[in-house]
């Protein structure tokens, strides 16, 4: 039988969930996979024979008072399709709904045409740099050809599920431990692509592949953790080493500015203010602007210089401090 008379043929309304799918008919429009085939109809005189009886049988089986005889009648729930085969072999598809078969002859099998979802839990693989990892990931997959899904492979399901363990470990495997924590996606997708070319052949397809969940040793945890702590110390140092390069910079420029004898005359003022604020006496030695002048430009090394005294008398209580200035030397 050829396959390519297998596709859809037209369009069925069906009943939606919400009010925003319907159309201007009230009802949303979903594709339709009816088919009938009039060459795989009952040939012989048995097959004939046996047709016609069934028929009769479920003619009286339509009665509900008739419990002897099987009720032709069969539904196919929203959702799925239902493949109808006589004498074992396939002849049409029916859409969902209520359906009559012949209950001698036909058969109907029921394929599931949503979104499936599959999970691959506890998969061992190891890394390209020996590390043994444990994945969890989900697949979803749907059918899109119900003749193949059904009679092209026993088990549409497990034959997914099997591909995508061993594409797993063929991919994973070939990458390090930080390349899979970093690019799980991108890995997915690469995954994806490689197990929808055999999908399309068994009638199914794959809408995505999610890596849920990557599992390590505790060992192998407690070394991570060790190393992203070394990194973070490496670079707290990092900031602190640089943190002292700018504030030495800023001293030395500070410095700079400072050795001249106008700002050198402002710190010594400030220093005296501060000095007179507190209580009891100090003698300090402070050099006049003269000696100042004197002391840092050589030029005046000729000129004779003494260390003046000062004393600082600080009162106590509500009295103000006295500051008195005696110059010992001569300018």
């Amino acid at each position: 039988m050829d396959m390519q008379q297998l596709q859809p043929a037209g369009y069925v309304n069906a009943q939606p969930k919400r009010n925003n799918d319907m159309g201007a008919t009230g009802n949303v429009t979903v594709k339709s996979y009816a088919e009938e085939f009039p060459a795989q109809r009952v040939n012989g005189f048995y097959g004939s024979m046996v047709n016609a009886f069934g028929s009769c049988i479920g003619t009286m089986g339509m009665i509900p008072c008739c419990v002897c005889c099987p009720n032709p009648y069969k539904s196919i729930e929203q959702g799925t399709i239902g493949l109808v085969s006589r004498f074992g072999r396939f002849y049409k598809t029916v859409d969902p709904g209520l359906i009559r078969l012949n209950p001698y002859t036909e058969t109907v099998q029921k394929v599931d045409m949503r979104v499936q979802i599959s999970r691959i839990s506890d998969q061992v693989i190891m890394t390209k740099d020996n590390v043994s990892v444990h994945i969890d990931s989900i697949l979803y997959w749907h059918i899109i050809d119900p003749y193949l899904a059904t009679y092209g492979i026993a088990d549409v399901r497990q034959a997914l599920v099997e591909r995508t363990k061993t594409t797993l470990r063929q991919v994973l495997g070939a990458r390090v431990l930080q390349e899979i924590i970093e690019n799980r996606e991108l890995l997915a997708q690469e995954i994806q692509n490689i197990i929808d070319v055999p999908a399309h052949q068994w009638g199914v397809t794959v809408e995505s592949i999610l890596i849920k969940d990557i599992q390590f040793s505790k060992s192998l945890q407690e070394s991570l953790s060790s190393a992203a702590q070394a990194k973070r110390l490496a670079e707290s140092k990092v900031i602190q080493a640089q943190s002292e390069v700018d504030s030495a910079k800023l001293m030395r420029q500070a410095a700079e500015f400072l050795n001249t004898p106008a700002a050198m005359q402002i710190r010594y003022l400030e220093s005296m203010a501060a000095m007179a604020k507190h209580s009891g006496q100090k003698i300090i030695f402070m050099p006049t602007s003269d000696d100042t002048k004197t002391h840092f430009h050589p030029a005046a090394e000729g000129t004779s210089f003494s260390m003046p005294s000062v004393q600082v008398a600080g009162g106590s209580g509500s009295q103000p401090s006295v500051l008195s200035y005696q110059n010992t030397g001569k300018n």
